[in-house]
Order: structure tokens, then sequence, then C-alpha cells
């Protein structure tokens, strides 16, 4: 019986290849470009894993995490996202996903985040992190921080700023800068 995986993602092209790339790997794949859609999926079938999108057109993908990990409580959970911060890492965890991880990500690198190996759906041992990997520099840092604080306040913009006691615009010209991992 082949393993079945859940994609949550709005963007078609995506999630498309994804999920031929998936179907090429041995998964049977289902694609869901809503929360709600996937939640019905979810309760009618018992997907072995599930990439999660975390901004969604209508809403953010944190929101589907708990539903999904309680409609599927053995499934692996796999937040993606283009908008990856330290801050929503440590909440989609806590919510319940069992990994994260940056877009753009190809199929290797979504299987290896799920403990598997890129050729078959055998698992493998987590790779251990390199001790020798430079640490965050300064800019990083205080980027990461403002992710943290911009998810307390529900995205808000204006409250994060008041909170940091900086001004709005200087905020947003921050948030707009992402500095390099």
């Amino acid at each position: 019986m082949k393993p079945t995986f859940l994609v949550l993602d709005d963007d078609e092209i995506f999630s498309a290849t994804l999920a031929r790339a998936l179907t090429r790997r041995g998964f049977d794949t289902t694609v869901m470009h809503s929360g709600e859609e996937a939640l019905q999926a979810a309760r009618q079938t018992a997907f072995d894993y599930a990439t999660i999108d975390l901004h969604l057109v209508r809403d953010s993908g944190l929101q589907w995490i708990a539903l999904l990990r309680e409609a599927l409580p053995l499934a692996r959970l796999l937040v993606l996202t283009g908008y990856a911060s330290i801050a929503t890492a440590v909440q989609a965890v806590k919510l319940g996903a069992d990994d994260y991880l940056a877009k753009p990500a190809n199929v290797d690198a979504i299987l290896s985040a799920l403990q598997f190996d890129s050729k078959s759906t055998a698992p493998e041992i987590s790779p251990v992190l390199d001790d020798h990997a430079a640490p965050f520099t300064v800019n990083r840092l205080e980027w990461e921080h403002i992710q943290r604080v911009l998810v307390e306040h529900q995205g808000n913009i204006s409250s994060t700023a008041r909170a940091l006691r900086m001004h709005r615009r200087t905020l947003q010209r921050k948030l707009a800068k992402k500095p390099a991992p």
C-alpha cells in the first residue's frame, strides 16, 4: 500500500509540481488549496504525511496545524513557508508540527525534513547539526526578535512597533529587509 501525502498550499503551480514529484516517488498525493478542504480530506483519509503552507490566501496555515494534528494524530506534519522566522517555527512546533522548512524547497528537502531518503520512502536518521555552523548576525537576530514580537501581537504592525518602541515605518522597513541566514 502506498504511503499517503496531503499537500495544503494555495500556490497551484508549487502544489502541482510537488504532487507530481511525490507521486513519482511512490506517494498517493492529495492537494488541497484551503484549510477547510484539507481538514475535510484529513477526516476522510488517514494521511501518513502532510505539508502545510504558512501563508494561505484567506488565513494562516498556523491555525490549521492543531486541527490537522487532531485529525491525523500519527501523521508527520511539515510546515512550509516563504516567510520563515524562529518565532513562527516555534509556534508551529508548539501547535503540533513535526518540522518547519523555508521555501523554496524541492521534494528532496521536504522528504529529508520528514526524515526520508530522497530515493526511497524508508525512514532515515535525522541529520546532526554542524557544531561549526556560523552564528546568526546581529541583523538576523534583530529580525528574528521582531518576528517573535510580531507573532505575539497577531501580526499587528502598529502594536508591534509600540511594543518595540520604534516608529511603524521603521518597523516596516526592517521587516522588508530579511537578512541572510
